[in-house]
């Protein structure tokens, strides 16, 4: 009924705009150019007084507007960072000669030119823009924003791309990846994991992303190890604007946004917002989605300076996918089993969910203290609590601080039972930089920043078949708290050497604590030893230094190499599952890279060379524990060495191909597999050389075949991801089957609709061929009754399934 419904209403509004063409009358024709420079301005936004009829300007500033009969012959003429201008066209038939003075507002951008790179920067990097953001945002989780980047790979616990959803770049987990909002560190100082789930559609707040691959200039934030990731926030519009999205999708899938800006007002304010929720079932059963989020910014423009101030919350309701599917049921043919809330007799347990609520607090302040120095200070608060709840069957009493029931004849010490566990994190900081530009020749940027993370872990039964004496009341059966301090400032500078050469240097020290209630071994009155909790804490300071060289070949070819060192400090669980005599070292990264980029008249192309070498990496072993962690150890020697290709040519007008592709190797040279022998109840231990990194395929390609003609546009890209190892032993037996994957996109923007400024219709057919197959796994094993027994667990991804968009501009 929904749909007969939709389609009813395009009709009446193509209908409607059909009707409301033939009321046009005068055709105005003109140019718009820099008051100033005399520079043409191409995409400056004409439109008529009062209606939503409007154009915008060609290459060469020109454009031609037919106006609307009986309405206002006045047109309004804007531009972001000119001051707006309205003219009144009657009687006039000459062409019109518009010149916009340029406004005097410092953007957004300052916040983040301390982490961001460019063409004369050493390193390899791709940026990603609103206007490829808007296009495939259609209800997916920011990872699937990125997924057709260069070495990039997703996955989504739920098949569907929302809920717990995750990304790879260069095989690189997210844990490594380094993820920044206008500058503010993003990743969990603990865990060092990014939640994408926690901020629920922030793509449709998002201005831009820049990734960069391997150690990269990033300065802030504790995982600047294999990879960064920085986003912008949008940025102030200087005209008032609304806009209503809507979506509908496979899986129940449902997605509604509203977003709003003031313009820039005459005190000088601007405000902009957004209010958001998705629902999803998912693919995986259960797997269903409850997400709310808001973003809210206000900012202040001064003739010298920028004060801004950006508030963003997510609340999210997830059942637990996280487990996977056993291979047993996949080979099945049950490819959505989801083994989350089973253990309960009868019906899988219906409140087997995660439950948190993410509030991110940034005031940031930027002043141009002259034509070629910035200072930039922001402070930062992230307030997280939350909780997952599950079913457990026969637990141990004791170990939930619940007395034993004795009864008559017999004792109860086990029981059904469910539990809490709960997070209460905050974290707090501040990050500061200042820049100076000298005459085109040489730039140097000075900045750092001090955070510091408190968070309470601990666990509450809520129910039991056998409670004792215990009232289950705020009844906490665990309580710990982790406090880390992180502290880094860094210097960065490049100088043009020759018109050609320009070289780079940036050298930053991090100094890092982290106290946290961990296990030891103490003596025992009567001999031995027993493992008991105590509080502990470990200090560490790195030194990461980079440097390299961008040569010019000419205006559009690029040439450049780098070396960058980074230090990285073990996990939480690293730390509170091991004594300090067991506690395993920190890692360090030495980043080799090279690279061209080339753009001629109807084509570019781009390479880049790398080698990631590592001492001491904490390596994946394929197991996880209950909620999901892996556990790792150090490897003294690894590597990740490889080649990636970006291309794209305009084929004919309207239609362009683009595609990247990464071929790697991905290697552990010596390598030492533990395995439980529970015939002996020791461990056997096998070496393995030359074994490939886990979840590191050799090649990852993207291909994307994109048309466009006035309104309408239409893209199919294409994914193929080789054959990844759920351990590293490289065993066959346990690996994910290769992938192709096909998407089809189709968009129509209807800028002459009536009553709004524009209507967008957005149609997303992914997985178009229904490929079977999964994107993530994990694999466990022991020996028993002397043979090898392994059991492999998989998260299959959605067969084919569409998203439609609806979004009316106001």
């Amino acid at each position: 009924m929904f749909y007969k419904q939709l389609l009813r209403t395009v009709f009446l509004c193509l209908l409607t705009a059909i009707s409301t063409s033939v009321a046009a009358q005068q055709a105005i024709t003109g140019t718009v150019t820099d008051a100033r420079t005399g520079e043409p301005l191409a995409g400056a936004n004409i439109l008529q007084v009062n209606t939503s009829n409007g154009v915008s300007t060609e290459v060469d500033g020109t454009f031609s507007l037919v106006l609307f009969e009986e309405e206002s012959a006045q047109i309004t003429i804007t531009y972001v960072g000119y001051k707006n201008k309205t003219i009144d066209t009657a009687e006039r038939d000459t062409p019109l000669d518009i010149r916009l003075t340029p406004e005097a507002i410092m953007s957004n951008q300052v916040f983040v030119q301390a982490l961001r790179v460019d063409e004369a920067s050493p390193m390899a990097y791709e940026n990603l823009e609103r206007t490829e953001i808007e296009s495939s945002n259609l209800g997916q989780d920011m990872p699937y924003m990125l997924s057709g980047m260069t070495s990039v790979t997703t996955t989504s616990d739920a098949g569907g791309g929302i809920g717990y959803t995750g990304l790879r770049i260069r095989g690189v987990d997210q844990g490594r990846i380094n993820v920044t909002i206008n500058g503010i560190p993003v990743n969990d100082a603990e865990s060092h994991g990014v939640w994408w789930v926690n901020m629920p559609d922030l793509a449709s707040s998002v201005e831009n992303i820049q990734v960069q691959r391997g150690v990269g200039t990033s300065t802030n934030g504790a995982a600047a190890f294999g990879a960064t990731m920085d986003i912008q926030t949008t940025q102030m519009r200087p005209d008032p604007y609304g806009e209503v999205n809507t979506s509908v999708g496979s899986f129940n899938t449902r997605k509604a946004n509203v977003l709003f800006g003031s313009g820039l007002m005459d005190n000088g304010w601007q405000v902009q917002g957004r209010l958001s929720k998705i629902e999803s079932d998912g693919y995986i059963d259960r797997a269903e989605s409850d997400l709310k989020s808001f973003y809210l910014s206000a900012a202040r423009h001064g003739d010298h300076s920028l004060l801004r101030a950006d508030v963003f919350s997510g609340k999210e309701k997830t059942y637990q996918a996280w487990y996977g599917v056993p291979e047993s049921r996949i080979e099945d043919g049950d490819r959505t089993y989801n083994p989350a809330g089973t253990e309960k007799p009868g019906e899988p347990y219906d409140n087997q969910t995660d439950n948190y609520q993410q509030d991110h607090y940034q005031l940031h302040y930027s002043y141009q203290l002259g034509d070629s120095w910035n200072a930039n200070a922001s402070l930062h608060y992230t307030y997280g609590r939350g909780y997952y709840e599950e079913y457990k069957a026969d637990q141990s009493l004791p170990t939930y601080s619940i007395t034993p029931v004795e009864l008559p004849d017999t004792t109860i010490s086990q029981s059904d039972l469910i539990r809490q566990l709960w997070l209460d994190n905050h974290f707090y900081g501040m990050v500061f930089s200042t820049d100076y530009q000298h005459n085109d020749q040489w730039s140097i940027t000075l900045g750092g920043g001090y955070n510091e993370y408190d968070g309470d872990h601990f666990g509450e039964v809520v129910w039991a078949q056998f409670a004792g004496d215990s009232d289950m009341i705020n009844d906490r059966y665990y309580f710990n708290n982790g406090f880390k301090t992180d502290f880094n400032t860094y210097l960065k500078g490049e100088f043009k050497l020759s018109d050609e050469l320009t070289a780079f240097a940036d050298a930053q020290i991090r100094h890092i604590t982290y106290d946290f209630l961990g296990k030891d071994q103490q003596e025992l009155p009567e001999g031995g030893q027993e493992v008991v909790d105590v509080q502990q804490s470990d200090r560490l300071t790195f030194f990461n230094p980079k440097a390299g060289l961008t040569y010019r070949l000419e205006e559009n070819h690029r040439a450049f190499v780098s070396l960058s060192i980074g230090n990285k400090e073990p996990t939480r669980n690293e730390y509170v599952d091991s004594t300090p005599e067991s506690r395993p070292s920190h890692e360090t990264l030495y980043d080799w890279e090279a690279g061209y980029k080339g753009s001629f008249e109807r084509f570019h192309i781009e390479t880049s060379f790398y080698y990631m070498d590592y001492k001491n990496q904490l390596i994946l072993t394929g197991e996880i524990n209950d909620v999901g962690a892996d556990i790792r150890q150090n490897v003294p020697d690894s590597y990740r060495a490889g080649i990636e290709l970006m291309a794209g040519i305009q084929l004919l007008d309207g239609l362009e191909w683009s595609g990247n592709a990464t071929l790697s190797r991905n290697k552990i040279q010596d390598y030492t597999y533990y395995l439980d022998n529970y015939d002996t109840n020791n461990q056997e231990t096998m070496t393995y050389e030359n074994t490939d990194i886990s979840f590191s395929p050799d090649f990852i390609g993207n291909s994307v075949l994109r048309y466009s003609m006035n309104n309408f546009s239409a893209e199919i890209s294409t994914k193929y991801v080789s054959r990844q190892y759920l351990d590293n032993t490289q065993s066959l037996s346990r690996s994910i089957d290769p992938y192709l994957v096909n998407d089809l996109r189709l968009g129509y923007n209807w800028t002459a609709a009536p009553l709004f400024k524009g209507i967008d219709l957005n149609l997303m057919v992914n997985n178009l061929l229904d490929e079977q197959y999964s994107s993530n796994g994990y694999t466990f094993g022991y020996i028993a009754g002397g043979e090898e027994q392994f059991f492999n667990y998989y998260y299959p991804q959605a067969g084919r399934n569409f998203l439609f968009q609806l979004s009316f501009k106001l």
